[in-house]
């Protein structure tokens, strides 16, 4: 009978380590769509600031907004969420028109939103973007 609490308790460990990974593994999933955020895109119109500010041919981060601006050719503009959809994080960076997650590395294509590299595997999400009054304008109609 001294074998029998030994046992029952190591089976118990093994049950609480095996549901402690499952969380892990599911905060961490490649399935996510939108991260960790309710709300990827802005919910009201934000002012970004002048055009100007997007070079013609490359990309803006907008941290702030959460926003990624490009401007594919001078007084075009295309516009996605800022938020990588493998975990939520902030994007922190644009090299080259690819955007860059620091948490778990994921690369996304900045004239396009398409993921390039994951862990994330869903594209960013586009965001409406207009000029108005000489400002970019991020976000739905007002």
């Amino acid at each position: 009978m001294p074998g029998q609490p030994a046992a029952r308790r190591t089976v118990l460990k093994g049950a609480a380590l095996a549901g402690a990974a499952g969380l892990g593994v599911a905060a961490c999933s490649t399935e996510s769509k939108l991260g960790h955020a309710v709300t990827p895109t802005p919910t009201a119109p934000v002012e970004l600031g002048a055009p100007e500010e997007v070079p013609v041919g490359g990309s803006k981060l907008y941290r702030d907004q959460r926003v990624i601006v490009n401007c594919p050719a001078k007084g075009q503009y295309k516009a996605f969420s800022a938020q990588c959809t493998h975990a939520g994080c902030l994007l922190n960076k644009i090299e080259d028109n690819v955007g860059e997650c620091p948490c778990h590395g994921s690369h996304f294509d900045t004239t396009t939103g398409k993921a390039l590299h994951g862990p994330a595997t869903a594209p960013l999400p586009e965001v409406p973007v207009r000029l108005e009054s000489g400002k970019l304008i991020a976000g739905p109609e007002a």
